[in-house]
């Protein structure tokens, strides 16, 4: 009996040493935690990030501009134009093509001929050809008389005759200028035909540069032609 006793004893302690007790109750790392938090929270932002910039549409290319080449229009041809530029056409015409519907080609301007307007007409103008006496700025004494020719030609297709005049237009009337009237008709001047005309003039008797202008004008006053001029220079 009491060798029963010890043997129950010594196999309760034997259990007792095996099972060593309940572990204990595992302890919490508060900051393990909040760093995972983060961690997954960076993760998913990445990932979002990620899937937007795939998503977004690619930059287009913008086409580059391409010279267009024209066909040749009836009458005309087309004009070289450099890319990016809107190309014109010239619409001039060409021997023996068909005009372009629409479109009236314009004449080549004449060259002009003859007198231009700006000294006369053609019935009335003229050149002037040579100074016979008393060149520019001739020196003349004061209240010298002298006489200023000049050789002209009728360019115009009218006669110089009775009512026209070689007319002071301007200056100085110190040199007491007048007028050449072609009264007779030894004075009247035929088309194409040269001719002198002298005005009788003096010199001021104040030292200094004077000068004067004429023009030729016509039966009916019309001023036409090359101004005619002196100059002189009086000195003592």
């Amino acid at each position: 009996m009491k060798t029963k006793l010890t043997l129950f004893v010594l196999l309760f302690l034997l259990l007792t040493s095996c099972t060593g007790g309940a572990p204990p109750a595992p302890t919490v790392d508060v900051n393990a935690i909040n760093t995972a938090a983060v961690a997954t929270a960076m993760g998913q932002l990445s990932a979002q990030f990620t899937q937007t910039a795939l998503a977004a549409p690619s930059a287009t290319a913008i086409p580059t501009n391409t010279a267009v080449s024209l066909t040749t229009p009836v009458g005309g041809s087309p004009v070289a134009t450099t890319s990016g530029a809107l190309p014109t056409v010239s619409f001039n015409s060409t021997p023996g093509a068909s005009p372009i519907p629409g479109f009236t080609p314009l004449a080549s301007p004449a060259a002009p001929s003859g007198p231009t307007a700006s000294l006369g007409d053609a019935c009335n103008n003229n050149v002037f050809e040579a100074d016979i006496t008393i060149p520019d700025n001739s020196i003349m004494k004061p209240g010298e008389d002298f006489i200023k020719t000049w050789q002209v030609r009728n360019t115009g297709t009218c006669t110089w005759d009775e009512g026209y005049v070689l007319a002071f237009i301007g200056g100085d009337r110190a040199i007491d200028p007048t007028n050449y009237e072609f009264k007779k008709s030894s004075d009247f001047v035929a088309p194409n035909t040269s001719v002198q005309l002298s005005i009788p003039l003096t010199a001021p008797l104040t030292p200094g540069t004077y000068q004067g202008t004429w023009r030729m004008q016509s039966d009916s006053g019309y001023f036409f032609g090359t101004p005619l001029t002196v100059i002189i220079e009086v000195k003592k």
